[in-house]
């Protein structure tokens, strides 16, 4: 009988070669892949290129649109905190309005007069609700209670240089209600908001300070400069 070993043991070594030289292949590709080098011919996937460490828009840096400014610090073009409160702040302060006192407008026992803010700035500002107001001597003594507040609805009005709002002042004409009186000096007007009245020289004559009927009423502001 013929011996057929030896062709099956050389077939067997050369198929082991051929596997074992695979092996080899594969891992050396592999290496090279995982280091970070691409393989010739690839093309890195969009957005691979930017760090990982690059900020968006809204993640902790300002987009290119937003502005930004530190606590305390005083807009570019400002003079100082102060000037930048008056450009920001739509009221309007004592300091930038006139006060003043219309005509008497008597009817049915009623005294009615309006007392007029101007604005004397020259910005555009406004003014809500009721203003303080209230009668004193030449000493500057209070003459009577605060006036009670008119029902109503206030709203803002907005003032451009010049122009103004009023409140309508009543009260019973005391020769009629019998009324206490007092003659003031002034009459003190202080904006809505606002602290620091503004002074009006009082020359209606008397007012009433006490007694039955002796209230006086004050509406909210509304445009214009009375009736």
């Amino acid at each position: 009988m013929a011996d057929t070993s030896q062709p099956v043991r050389r077939a067997a070594l050369f198929a082991s070669g051929v596997a074992l030289l695979g092996l080899l292949t594969a891992c050396g590709s592999e290496s090279a892949t995982s280091s970070g080098t691409p393989e010739p011919g690839s093309v890195p996937p969009p957005g691979s290129a930017r760090s990982s460490s690059s900020a968006e828009p809204g993640a902790g840096t300002a987009a290119p649109d937003d502005t930004t400014t530190a606590a305390g610090a005083v807009p570019s073009g400002t003079a100082g905190s102060a000037s930048a409160s008056a450009r920001t702040d739509g009221r309007c302060h004592t300091g930038e309005l006139r006060a003043s006192v219309g005509r008497v407008d008597p009817g049915a026992g009623q005294r009615n007069f309006p007392v007029v803010l101007t604005n004397a700035s020259g910005r555009t500002c406004t003014v809500h609700g009721y203003p303080g107001t209230a009668f004193v001597d030449a000493s500057g003594k209070q003459l009577g209670p605060d006036p009670e507040r008119a029902p109503g609805s206030p709203r803002t009005v907005t003032l451009a240089p010049g122009s103004s709002a009023w409140a309508g002042l009543s009260f019973s004409s005391p020769q009629i209600s019998g009324a206490r009186t007092a003659t003031p000096a002034t009459l003190l007007v202080t904006p809505p908001d606002e602290r620091e009245p503004l002074k009006v020289r009082w020359t209606a004559g008397e007012v009433p300070v006490g007694g039955n009927a002796s209230s006086v009423s004050l509406t909210a502001l509304e445009a214009g400069t009375g009736p």
